[in-house]
């Protein structure tokens, strides 16, 4: 049995959409078949992304937009259904953070930090559920992290705002159902993407990230069950299905993609099992 998406004709809006997880999930849609809206800040990404999607055989159309300004923001995802002539997926993608302890931010911080990963997400899905349900339902997908499941030293207002994430993917799971539009979330961990590589402007290119520190490597492999980085490829695999007919029956839930981390609850793994102290033995297996 050919296992079909269901996606083949669909348009969607990705927020985001010029590096890493974004990327790679815009250029998974395209490459099923979806029609894709591509909105990020930075024109030279958005169209490096734009050109990853045509050599993936789909289509996508380039939309400058900075995802802090609510009427661009809501423009774009016009946009993006008059040139598509429907609209059927949202991506809320946009994001971003900076580590600093929280009384050591400004309120200025601390309100940008807000504006980029939630009132974004507030913005595009009013601006895009309204279309979604006049196509007659869809799908929208919020990216959200671990870090809105658990405490996050030095990440307190970013994981405050994944936790809302999380809490408004639940209500508009409930509140949308009538409109025949599903809203589910992914909760990443750490990912291999130009903005973790400390690449945070210009075009990038996903196969050409640079290498991550020795010591980096050596950290991720006790810390993750898995022992290694996810792929943002990985991520994508894990939206396809939430976005696609075959999740047809599947809203409000929160999906992790972290190789096992929230799992292993503080546990790392420490020569040949796993302990709660980093620089003790190993407790027995």
């Amino acid at each position: 049995m050919t296992f079909e998406l269901g996606l083949q004709g669909k348009a969607a809006v990705v927020t985001g959409a010029g590096a890493g997880i974004g990327q790679a999930i815009a250029v998974a849609l395209a490459g099923s078949g979806v029609r894709v809206g591509l909105i990020d800040i930075d024109f030279e990404r958005v169209e490096a992304t734009r050109a990853l999607t045509e050599k993936s055989g789909g289509t996508a159309t380039s939309l400058v937009a900075d995802v802090m300004d609510t009427a661009a923001l809501t423009d774009a995802v016009a946009t993006a259904h008059q040139t598509f002539g429907r609209l059927d997926i949202l991506v809320n993608n946009a994001g971003g953070v900076r580590a600093r302890r929280f009384l050591d931010q400004s309120e200025r911080s601390w309100r940008r930090h807000i504006d980029i990963n939630l009132v974004s997400m507030l913005a595009a899905t009013s601006a895009a559920a309204p279309l979604i349900a006049s196509s007659g339902g869809g799908s929208i997908l919020n990216i959200t992290s671990i870090e809105g499941r658990r405490a996050a030293p030095m990440y307190a207002v970013y994981a405050a705002c994944k936790a809302g994430v999380i809490s408004f993917t639940r209500t508009m799971a409930v509140e949308l159902a009538e409109h025949r539009i599903r809203v589910n979330a992914l909760a990443p961990d750490h990912t291999a993407t130009a903005g973790n590589r400390g690449i945070l402007t210009g075009p990038v290119d996903p196969d050409a990230l640079p290498p991550r520190p020795p010591d980096r490597d050596a950290a991720i492999r006790r810390y993750v069950p898995l022992r290694r980085e996810g792929a943002a490829e990985e991520c994508a695999d894990a939206a396809l299905y939430l976005c696609s007919d075959r999740a047809g029956y599947v809203t409000g839930v929160t999906l992790d993609v972290d190789g096992g981390t929230r799992a292993a609850g503080g546990w790392v793994s420490s020569g040949g099992g796993w302990t709660l102290y980093p620089d003790a033995a190993p407790l027995a297996r």
